[in-house]
């Protein structure tokens, strides 16, 4: 007879190891958020760290507000993208998995 437990301690080890080597994945990866049609773009990583802010130098002039604005929304879209990126990555991982509804990962 298979010993069960064993099968369920190899089936855990390497889900961690899966979830390990996505997360690298994503940490690695690089999303741009827009707004403004394109007018300011964010490059952020996995890791939610901005790397690179490009504001069109149309909108360099007197109205402040509406560029502090676009930045904004600029970096809640490449947060939303990382965050909808993880969610996805970490839904090929469990597929399959009777996961209780809005269990969230460690990471």
């Amino acid at each position: 007879m298979k010993n069960p437990l064993g099968s369920i301690m190899q089936q855990a080890q390497k889900m961690q190891e899966d979830f390990k080597r996505a997360q690298a994945e994503i940490e690695a990866t690089e999303v741009v958020g827009q707004s403004g049609g394109g007018l300011v773009t964010i490059l952020m990583t996995g890791k939610r760290e901005a790397r690179k802010v490009t504001i069109d130098p149309s909108l360099i002039g007197d109205d402040k507000d509406m560029l502090e604005d676009l930045v904004a929304g600029a970096i809640n879209d490449a947060v939303n993208k990382v965050a909808k990126m993880k969610k996805e990555k970490m839904a090929e991982i469990t597929a399959g998995l009777p996961l209780p509804p809005g269990f969230q990962m460690p990471f």
